[in-house]
């Protein structure tokens, strides 16, 4: 069962990311900021931790990725 959600996440991840493709940097690193934001605060929410910490780090991660990636 852990496998198939660990599978699960890798699938919605690289299926976002394709869905940037066509982005500029700029619309990049803002929707990265917004899924990073909402991934991290449901996975800390689901480990017993703070959702707006898991908001944060999520977003500046999200956000630095979509700067990154081209």
């Amino acid at each position: 069962m852990t496998n198939n959600k660990a599978l699960l996440g890798i699938v919605l991840v690289v299926a976002l990311l394709i869905g940037c493709a066509g982005m500029s940097t700029g619309e990049r690193t803002v929707a990265g900021g917004a899924i990073g934001a909402g991934a991290g605060a449901g996975v800390a929410a689901l480990a017993g931790g703070n959702p707006w910490v898991g908001a944060g780090i999520g977003a500046g991660a999200g956000a630095l990725t979509g700067y990154l990636t081209r």
